[in-house]
């Protein structure tokens, strides 16, 4: 592994590099050496064989030149990065209705490096336990009296990866700069500027993580094996626990947005990221990938490193989460089961209009129009016809193999 200042980007080539590139070539050999969950397998599967004939497509023909283009289906697996534009932009669409009239806070929740390894073994089990701890954390501080003694609203988000890949445990929350009292009948505004003491707040969140970690334990969830199989033992693990114990947890605040608009900004770069997106890939050959990692303690600097495929492959698949596992979730006045009614009566308190109704989805060419101006039906050729599906595509691979769409959030 090295690292070097980043080159100035050279113009766009025709066929530029993409994650798939390095999985096709470097996937079957990686499965071979390492003892991989079955999502991990179905995320390989479904970024190597995403847009091609695999996936089956369509014929399209011009009306006007009789051109003709063969479009292939999408895997829209959660971990593609040429698979969340379009989930991105759909969930942004749902959240503007949501957004309230007062500041909004940006708040990080990050585990120490030393649970890692526990988590690699326990995934469902540590991001539940880091959701839960953080949503009770918040939510407490917004109850609680000496703060705003309401309900507040967060949407929390995990990410589990650094600029390099490695593993990195937090969660970014949007938090509401205010609560909804408790008997609905005014609106309790936050501090300009100041929503919690984020030392009160890491306290808090160390203690409810550790002790929900230590019920997990007592209860069998955790499991153990390779460098964590001696903490099976009980007084191991009790010891392991304690410099958790005794270290300080980070929690970070960042100043209010100054707009909604600003919040649907941030809700864009971080809801839908994957690990590594297709842009930050500088080049593929014998077998060394080299990407481009911003280096935050020194001044933001960009950089490139250069991993052996193997590696990269390794520390990409770290990030693949369970199956079916929820990475953006909902507390407090925006939990589910009541945010219609809850955000009705905010708005009501602070004197905003209700939203505008909704309107049908969008498909996906009427979406693409709209923010990049591509029309999808124009003809690449005479761009002047109008494309029709003449024929549809079968799949070239098996049913029983293809990729499963899984959920996008």
């Amino acid at each position: 592994m090295c690292t070097a200042p980043a080159p100035a980007r050279p113009a766009r080539d025709l066929r530029r590099l993409e994650l798939a590139d390095i999985v096709r070539a470097q996937g079957t050999a990686h499965r071979h050496t390492h003892a991989l969950a079955r999502v991990q397998c179905r995320a390989l599967d479904a970024i190597a064989t995403c847009r091609t004939a695999a996936l089956g497509g369509r014929r399209e023909v011009c009306e006007r030149c009789g051109g003709v283009r063969i479009t292939y289906n999408s895997c829209r697996n959660r971990h593609c990065p040429k698979c969340q534009t379009l989930a991105k932009e759909r969930w942004l669409e749902a959240r503007r209705a949501e957004l309230l009239p007062v500041e909004y806070f940006h708040v990080v929740f990050t585990l120490p490096h030393a649970l890692n390894a526990l988590a690699q073994g326990n995934p469902r089990v540590i991001y539940t336990l880091l959701f839960r701890a953080a949503r009770d954390t918040l939510l407490g501080f917004g109850h609680d009296p000496r703060h705003l003694g309401g309900e507040i609203g967060v949407t929390a988000i995990l990410h589990t990866w650094g600029q390099t890949l490695v593993q990195h445990l937090h969660l970014h929350c949007l938090v509401t700069g205010g609560a909804l009292a408790r008997d609905g009948a005014r609106w309790i505004s936050a501090r300009p500027g100041f929503l919690f003491p984020v030392r009160a707040l890491g306290a808090v969140f160390r203690a409810k993580f550790l002790a929900a970690l230590r019920q997990g334990f007592t209860a069998g969830r955790l499991s153990f094996a390779g460098s964590t199989a001696p903490l099976a033992d009980p007084p191991a693990f009790a010891a392991w626990l304690r410099p958790l114990r005794a270290c300080d947890w980070v929690v970070y605040a960042k100043p209010p947005f100054a707009s909604p608009q600003q919040v649907l900004a941030y809700l864009g770069r971080y809801t839908h990221r994957v690990a590594l997106s297709n842009d930050r890939l500088v080049g593929f050959d014998e077998g060394v990938v080299r990407f481009r990692w911003k280096d935050y303690a020194h001044g933001n600097t960009v950089k490139v490193m250069a991993l052996a495929a193997d590696e990269f492959l390794r520390r990409f698949l770290l990030h693949v989460v369970p199956g079916h596992f929820v990475r953006i979730r909902h507390f407090g006045l925006l939990a589910n089961r009541h945010r219609a009614a809850r955000l009705a009566r905010c708005r009501a308190l602070l004197e905003q209009p209700p939203p505008p109704p909704e309107t049908p989805p969008e498909s996906v060419a009427q979406l693409m129009l709209r923010l990049t101006g591509v029309d999808l039906a124009r003809c690449p050729f005479c761009q002047r016809g109008r494309l029709r599906t003449v024929d549809t595509l079968a799949p070239t691979l098996r049913r029983s193999h293809s990729p499963r769409p899984w959920d996008t959030s």
